[in-house]
């Protein structure tokens, strides 16, 4: 039987976005919070960490978004566009966020993204990771899963051979995205933004021991796959003809 061990470079330089998503108010509340008088709460010893604001237009409005889904943009093409009057805004901001936090792929990008989200389904905390070989976020999901027992706390892996993404997350060279809900769009419910506060001081945390020396043995991290989608029923009209049962509906963290 064989085994070896992989040193990885220690963690300097975090990117924490909210508002990828511009009515998805736990991440806007707590970005505005960490770039005002809430700084020091992201402290860590030899971390830079970095809290921003990512479609700051569809946060104005609290929409979704401007032109486009800013979490589907950071594709080469819309990377290499030329600025113009033209350009769908959140294309332009997705080449901004690449200038600054990566570009994609280079040694300068930042080390690890934390992008929070927010989701009307009743999944509480999902933790979705880009790739199976990143082996240094799947350890902090594992450690995510432990601080935050017994709240639900599923880790969710959007590798596919076929579907592509293009998220915002790909920007650094590590990454985790944090989706908790129910939570619906443009309110902030004071559960649901506490609860993702902790993750990302938890995460934090990890960064900081994982920089301190801490060892991450092999282990077991239980994941769902994205297989496919599944619509609402739908009549000749395209209208949604069903809703969600109550029993499904209600979710207490």
């Amino acid at each position: 039987m064989q085994s070896f061990t992989r040193v990885l470079p220690p963690v300097r330089r975090v990117a924490v976005a909210g508002g990828t998503h511009g009515n998805e108010m736990s991440g806007v509340c707590l970005a505005r919070h960490w770039l005002g008088s809430g700084r020091a709460e992201l402290q860590r010893p030899h971390i830079e960490v970095e809290p921003f604001l990512a479609n700051t237009r569809a946060v104005e409005r609290c929409v979704r978004y401007i032109d486009a889904d800013l979490n589907r943009m950071f594709t080469d093409k819309n990377l290499r566009q030329p600025k113009t009057e033209n350009l769908l805004y959140e294309v332009w901001r997705a080449q901004q966020i690449n200038e600054t936090y990566g570009p994609i792929g280079s040694e300068s990008a930042y080390d690890m993204l934390l992008d929070m989200h927010n989701t009307t389904s009743n999944m509480g905390i999902s933790l979705v990771l880009t790739s199976s070989s990143d082996h240094l976020s799947l350890h902090m999901a594992q450690f995510l899963q432990r601080k935050l027992h017994p709240i639900p706390c599923n880790a969710v892996l959007v590798e596919h051979p076929t579907l592509a993404y293009f998220h915002l997350r790909q920007v650094a060279k590590h990454a985790l995205s944090i989706e908790i809900g129910p939570q619906p769009q443009g309110v902030a419910r004071a559960d649901i933004t506490e609860h993702m506060r902790r993750s990302i001081a938890y995460c934090l945390d990890f960064m900081h021991k994982f920089n301190s020396g801490m060892e991450l043995p092999a282990s077991k991290l239980d994941v769902h796959r994205i297989d496919g989608y599944i619509d609402y029923p739908r009549d000749s009209e395209g209208h949604i003809t069903a809703i969600i049962h109550p029993a499904f509906q209600v979710f207490a963290l």
